[in-house]
């Protein structure tokens, strides 16, 4: 009789029940595992055979078959090792049998402990909606597996308590643990908005881009403080929902970047790649493509520094997922979705020495040299940043002052969280959350404004050669700047500070 086994497989984040079958017959002594896998998966034949001998059981000494099914979707990785070891065990009659509403996950090393392997989590919520009931993962996975609910995860260090468990002679740790719990901490930031001398006009567009969640391009000379601006952003953006850590959670546990000692991701990403970076780095890849820093900086920052310096390839990936808040990545075999919902904060000089139009240091490029480097970022990708401003360098005055700024990140934050309160009510029968996701339906519907303000914006269309996307971005931030106002409606002053925040005067 042939054994199954359930464990499963992740494509993307999406999840498939995988079903382990074991048999054995009657010729020469080897292994033998079909079923599309990689070389981790043909090379568990080794790991099997001495896990098994080395926790002091027989390995049979017949040719044993296992096929992985389905067999037409590609399996990587190592998480298949224990139930195949199982169903070995099983047919061996060491095990006695195995539910059929148990799964099993984890790599086997070759003492027969049971190692830690990536996407617990994505995958026992998975199979609870697959409807698996148990689940025993890795000992060192169990902290990070015990945030899904409805399904029951136990934990196990090696094979001999994973048989002992099945054969009813022990039980395993279970644990369940409430996401709030870890949610409610303070955390201390390396750069608070009072440290940051000077620039009280970057600090209210990075407030309001923090309240709407709107993107952000800080054009200004070296050392005005960029950089500095992008990096306290972080501790002006509100905390993370139970609902948005769970899902950053599934993504890191995905790409591998979970530490055993903090399992839930509790702080909003701040992702910041190098300009070498490839367009793959940056939206994801691979046969089974794994998550790019665009979808690691999901309900967090991307911040690209010195933006011109990174290809033109790359900055232009950036369009589908800043309009749309999802990534796709085709290839052969499927077509996978990550979600991408970030706020994009770049930074760049005016030209290539970095000194145009400043009030100390004359510029020594050509207007050909300042044109091309402009052109890196082209009228597509401006047109999705909705703030753009020019952080100058800091006076005498601002760069030897000793008294900090009096406004904290705290009070900014208090503001912050306001305004997404008032956009959460708004927003609850519309599946959004901030105004920077206002389609141009809801645009209509939320962004009203009198016959001033539309006087105002047929000017700045006229004058700036607005394009309808543009024109739809301003009414949005002109729609945050309301909120953080404590404005009802739109009103003529926050149209015209929205405005201001466009690059626009």
């Amino acid at each position: 009789m042939v054994i199954k086994v359930i464990s499963a497989a992740t494509i993307g984040l999406e999840v498939h029940k995988i079903s382990v079958e074991v048999d054995i017959t009657n010729s020469l002594p080897q292994i033998a595992i079909v079923g599309l896998g990689d070389t981790a998966i043909s090379e568990a034949k080794e790991r099997l055979k001495l896990a098994i001998k080395n926790s002091n059981y027989q390995f049979p000494s017949t040719k044993v078959v296992i096929n992985l099914a389905p067999a037409n979707l590609k399996k990587e990785g190592a998480a298949y090792d224990l139930a195949m070891a199982a169903g070995i065990l099983t047919k061996e009659k060491i095990i006695n049998d195995i539910p059929i509403d148990t799964a099993f996950l984890g790599e086997l090393s070759l003492d027969g402990s049971i190692r830690p392997v990536s996407g617990v989590l994505p995958i026992v919520s998975g199979l609870y909606e697959l409807g698996i009931k148990k689940v025993i993962v890795p000992y060192d996975n169990l902290s990070e597996a015990s945030f899904a609910s409805g399904i029951e995860v136990m934990g196990a260090k090696n094979l001999v308590e994973v048989v002992e468990y099945l054969n009813g002679n022990m039980e395993l740790k279970e644990l369940k643990q409430d996401p709030n719990d870890f949610l409610n901490m303070e955390f201390e930031y390396d750069i608070d908005f009072k440290d940051i001398k000077g620039q009280s006009h970057a600090k209210k567009a990075l407030e309001i881009a923090a309240a709407g969640a709107h993107n952000v391009l800080m054009s200004g000379t070296p050392g005005s403080g960029k950089t500095m601006l992008a990096r306290a952003f972080s501790s002006i953006l509100p905390p993370l929902t139970k609902n948005e850590a769970i899902e950053l959670t599934k993504i890191y546990s995905i790409a591998g970047l979970i530490d055993s000692k903090t399992p839930l991701v509790i702080k909003r990403p701040f992702r910041a790649p190098h300009h070498s970076a490839s367009s793959v780095g940056i939206t994801g890849g691979g046969s089974n493509p794994k998550p790019g820093e665009i979808t690691l900086a999901h309900r967090g920052v991307l911040f690209l520094d010195e933006m011109p310096e990174f290809q033109r390839s790359v900055l232009e990936v950036l369009r589908q997922p800043l309009e749309e808040n999802f990534v796709t990545i085709s290839r052969i075999q499927n077509t996978i979705k990550y979600p991408a919902n970030f706020i994009l904060i770049g930074a760049m000089n005016p030209c290539p020495c970095g000194f145009l139009g400043d009030r100390k240091k004359q510029c020594i490029c050509s207007e050909f040299q300042i044109n091309r480097y402009k052109a890196k970022l082209s009228g597509p990708l401006l047109d999705r940043i909705d703030i753009q401003i020019n952080v100058p360098r800091l006076t005498d005055e601002e760069l030897t002052a000793m008294k900090p700024d009096n406004v904290t990140s705290k009070e900014i934050k208090k503001r912050v969280i306001n305004a997404r309160q008032i956009q959460l009510k708004r927003y609850e029968k519309e599946g959004i959350y901030t105004n920077s996701e206002l389609t141009p339906k809801l645009i209509n519907k939320y962004c009203k404004i009198d016959e001033t303000s539309k006087s105002m914006l047929k000017g700045a269309i006229n004058r700036f050669n607005l394009s309808a996307r543009s024109y739809d971005r301003i009414l949005k931030i002109s729609r945050t700047i309301a909120d953080l106002n404590l404005h009802e409606n739109i009103l003529n002053e926050d149209i015209a500070q929205a405005l201001m925040f466009r690059g626009l005067n």
